[in-house]
């Protein structure tokens, strides 16, 4: 069995490929995509963080390849023509971040609730501007979280330790742990007059594309917030424009934005309600070491001959 490894994590990798498979041969591949070897006859793939083209050009060079596996959870950049029409098997990293990013959450809410950005660095007056309606609790808020994958449960478990209620919207409405109401991936509008938080956590699919919108926005409350650690293109921008300027939500954190990076002179940079972040909730010193895990795993089985993990389905998009 032949792999392509990326040249960068070379050093983590080979060591564990041939841990599983002895046997394996491997092919580096530099950013570009340029192999240090032949790659016609290679079987499996580790993509790392480089763009949709550069995997086009390894998928075109190897007419074999039968499993791509990306670190990233989300996939919507990947269904490349290459890989779709081959049936290529496309496994992520989904679970890898999940607890990186309910900390962002968490962090995101708390920085609401607390003032944090405010409170930092008080001048001498603002040492007696406090009072006891001043700064927020967590305790008996209501989160809305709005697709309930590896994130969204993780997101929910230390929600629901710090005493909020906590409601999720999700493909298969079964009940789960740490949830108070769970409703069908459409039901999530309903419960939007009940959220003091809304946190986006859903794949970007055709479905989900520009499905946060106005009519969404019409429903929150005044005091509301929304936080996004997904994709940037599941909120309607003019809409969410249109709710902060006019003060119909009570503001947003944004890990995922409609561009990236945000231009200079994009008027949410104007939003004095808004805190932006630089699509950075997944990273933690061990996020790469649970990648290689269910890297390692899914390397295990595809030997084995066994159901991979993580298998993302090209029609739902995730």
């Amino acid at each position: 069995m032949k792999l392509i490894i990326p040249h960068k994590v070379a050093d983590l990798v080979d060591p564990l490929v041939y841990e599983v498979a002895p046997e394996a041969q491997i092919v580096h591949v530099s950013d570009d995509g340029t192999p240090d070897g032949d790659i016609r006859d290679a079987q499996a793939l580790l993509r790392w963080w480089t763009p949709p083209e550069v995997l086009q050009r390894s998928l075109r060079e190897a007419p074999q390849l039968r499993w791509v596996h990306t670190p990233s959870a989300g996939v919507d950049h990947l269904f490349v023509p290459e890989l779709i029409e081959r049936r290529i098997m496309l496994t992520n990293s989904a679970g890898a971040t999940a607890i990186p990013i309910a900390e962002f959450v968490l962090l995101f809410m708390l920085n609401h609730a607390k003032r944090g950005v405010l409170l930092n660095k008080p001048t001498d007056a603002d040492w007696y501007r406090a009072d006891d309606a001043s700064l927020g609790e967590l305790f008996e808020k209501t989160l809305l979280i709005i697709g309930f994958g590896h994130i969204g449960a993780a997101i929910a478990r230390r929600a629901a330790g710090f005493g909020m209620r906590v409601l999720a919207a999700r493909r298969r409405p079964l009940p789960v742990d740490w949830v108070d109401v769970v409703v069908g991936e459409h039901g999530w509008r309903d419960l939007l007059p009940e959220a003091d938080y809304v946190v986006i956590a859903a794949p970007l699919t055709p479905a989900t594309r520009g499905m946060f919108d106005a009519a969404a926005f019409a429903q929150m409350r005044p005091n509301a917030y929304l936080i996004n650690i997904a994709r940037g293109q599941i909120v309607d921008t003019d809409a969410l424009l249109a709710a902060l300027g006019e003060r119909r939500i009570a503001g947003a954190g944004l890990d995922a934005l409609p561009e990236e990076p945000l231009p200079a002179d994009h008027p949410l940079w104007r939003m004095p309600n808004v805190t932006i972040t630089p699509h950075i909730a997944y990273s933690s010193p061990r996020t790469r070491e649970r990648i290689l895990g269910i890297f390692g795993e899914n390397l295990r089985r595809f030997v084995a001959g066994e159901e991979l993990c993580n298998l993302v389905d090209p029609v739902a998009g995730y």
